[in-house]
């Protein structure tokens, strides 16, 4: 092993080494950088199809499987366009010179023209130079004059196949007018597709169009027969001797056409053809880079052996067989349908989805709405029909309180009308009757029983249940009437009575019954509050409150409502007696409030309580 010592005492041969190594490295990243060359050879020229598609999608794939940089040309042979060859010596001239100093690692030929051109100057031209023939029917390539260098990816055309497939699809077919040009090429595919078509010579009418210009062509095409059809082959050079290149004639075509058309490969597929089975341009141009990367990499290319490109399942535009009305039940099995408009539920899915969910969530909040809605209407029913039950049940209770004090108001009148009728009676028995005491014994019977009557009256219409009949209610005379129903209950409880009563008062729209109802709770309620004191003195006033209403004050020198009782004392339920139910001053509270009223409690400073009431007077009277 040579230490560094040794290291440092040759230097100069240590730096000899250091330059080779670093050269050598230099050549081989120079070698590793160097593209190679591949020129793609056109039958007819870069835009012509189908051979053009076939050309971008080769050159795409090349650059993607290509381990290395590629130096990609493109050159045409222009003299394919017409069967004259003496144009193509020039030309073989032209691409030696070309490429003399800088010779090609691989020539790729797109078509059959270009093939043929090859096979014809191999020996002149690229004698040496590998070769992929492409995108070239297996009929047209000379497989007993292939060298060594050449390899083939072929694809097969099945004629018979494609034309079937128009009868398939459109069974009452009778004639297809082949659309082909004048060139070589052209004539020559015209022959091949008439011998294959041969076995459906009893079915069918075969027409050319190699004779007609193309706008003659597009004349007949304008007014073809029905039952007819169109099948796409080439048109390249018309018979007026027209070069037509990329995809102008097919799409000129396609607007006048009477007829469907139909083809056989994918580049015409999208926009003018009806479909069927296809040669697809990727499944060729993936074989075609496959064999161009394994020749680059140094196999030779006649030990390279692929099956011809064959016919891909059935493809369908569906905007022409929607346009033609062909059914889709006649399409093909595993048939493909390509540009089909999508469906709203296609194309809108998260929308629609998501509209449906709003919906259904609004709906089912609209239904709980509704639910609860008829819930609470019914809840309001029942408790409107409680609150009357409950106001006839109070009625009913303060009955039993107010039956003495009834009794004694009506046994009153019935009294002094019985005393009166005895009276009468021996006035009239008499020697001499004395008629004018009798006739005011009369009258006093008279008004005996009117008083005994309003009393029954104002009884009966106290405890009926109400039916919320409104009309003008002069509270002061439904005080009065009230305080004569308690008047008995007023002396035995030893009460003073102090009036206070406005005259002015306008009338206020009311039910009489409930109103008066009101008024005998909160009084009795007064009398009640004031069993346990010795002044009892009850304070009934009316006045009018800020013009608009009628304010009613009962106040009362009772034990009084304590101050957190205020707010609780209207509620349901909730009493400050030993035997009561908490039910009257609800009453009272539902009764004043459904006549738009107001009603609250208040304290007095000398002990004992106000409950104030204020009715609307709602403009009557005015």
């Amino acid at each position: 092993m040579m230490l560094w010592s040794d290291i440092c005492r040759n230097r100069p041969a240590v730096g000899f080494v250091l330059f080779l190594l670093a050269a050598s490295l230099a050549c081989t990243a120079a070698v590793a950088a160097e593209p190679k060359r591949v020129m793609l050879l056109h039958s007819f020229g870069r835009d012509f199809k189908p051979w053009s598609d076939y050309a971008k999608s080769i050159r795409a794939e090349l650059e993607r499987q290509s381990p290395w940089p590629l130096d990609i040309t493109d050159h045409s042979l222009v003299s394919a366009r017409s069967s004259d060859e003496d144009p193509e010596s020039p030309f073989v001239d032209y691409l030696r010179a070309l490429f003399a100093k800088q010779p090609l690692d691989l020539i790729v030929s797109i078509g059959a023209p270009a093939a043929a051109f090859v096979q014809r100057h191999r020996e002149r031209l690229f004698n040496n130079t590998p070769m992929v023939f492409t995108a070239v029917e297996q009929r047209r390539v000379q497989y007993s004059t292939l060298t060594p260098n050449d390899a083939v990816v072929a694809v097969w055309i099945n004629y018979l196949a494609a034309i079937e497939n128009i009868l398939r699809v459109l069974p009452d077919t009778q004639n297809v007018m082949v659309v082909v040009g004048a060139s070589p090429i052209e004539k020559f595919w015209k022959e091949a597709i008439a011998k294959e078509a041969e076995p459906l010579s009893n079915r069918i009418r075969l027409s050319w169009t190699d004779h007609l210009s193309f706008d003659e062509l597009l004349k007949q095409a304008a007014a073809l027969p029905p039952h007819s059809a169109f099948f796409w082959e080439l048109m390249i050079v018309d018979a007026a001797g027209v070069v037509h290149e990329g995809g102008s004639p097919l799409t000129r075509l396609h607007a006048v056409a009477k007829a469907p058309i139909f083809s056989y490969d994918e580049s015409f597929f999208g926009r003018e053809i009806v479909g069927g089975p296809l040669l697809l341009v990727a499944d060729t141009s993936r074989q075609t880079a496959a064999v161009a990367v394994r020749i680059l990499g140094g196999e030779k290319p006649s030990d390279i052996k692929t099956s011809a490109v064959q016919f891909a399942r059935p493809m369908f535009d569906w905007r022409e067989v929607r346009r033609w009305g062909i059914s889709e039940n006649r399409l093909p099995p595993e048939s493909e349908i390509f540009f089909r408009d999508p469906s709203a539920w296609e194309r809108y899915r998260s929308e629609i989805l998501l509209i449906c969910a709003v919906l259904l969530l609004q709906g089912a909040l609209i239904s709980w709405l509704i639910y609860e809605h008829r819930r609470r209407s019914r809840a309001e029913v029942l408790a409107r029909n409680s609150m009357s039950e409950l106001t006839h049940m109070n009625r009913v209770a303060t009955a039993g309180e107010l039956s003495a004090s009834i009794a004694h108001e009506v046994n009153q009148p019935l009294t002094g009308i019985v005393a009166r009728v005895g009276a009468a009676r021996r006035w009239l028995a008499g020697e001499k009757p004395d008629l004018d005491r009798v006739r005011a014994a009369l009258d006093q019977i008279e008004a005996a029983g009117h008083r005994a009557s309003e009393i029954v009256k104002n009884v009966r219409s106290m405890f009926q249940r109400d039916t919320q009949e409104r009309s003008a209610v002069d509270i002061n005379g439904l005080i009065w009437t009230v305080i004569g129903l308690v008047n008995i209950d007023l002396r035995k409880q030893q009460v003073d009575l102090k009036t206070e009563l406005d005259d002015r008062l306008p009338p206020v729209l009311g039910n009489q019954v409930q109103l008066q109802q009101v008024i005998l709770n909160l009084i009795m309620n007064a009398i009640d509050a004031m069993r346990s004191v010795p002044k009892r003195v009850l304070s009934v006033k009316t006045t009018l409150d800020r013009g608009d209403g009628v304010h009613v004050a009962i106040a009362d020198t009772g034990i009084g409502v304590a101050q957190s009782d205020s707010d609780k004392i209207f509620k349901p339920l909730f009493t400050t007696k030993k035997q009561g139910m908490g039910m009257g001053l609800s009453i009272c509270r539902s009764i004043v409030e459904s006549h738009d009223g107001r009603i609250w409690v208040s304290a007095l400073d000398a002990g004992g309580s106000v409950f104030h009431v204020v009715l609307p007077t709602n403009g009557l009277g005015n």
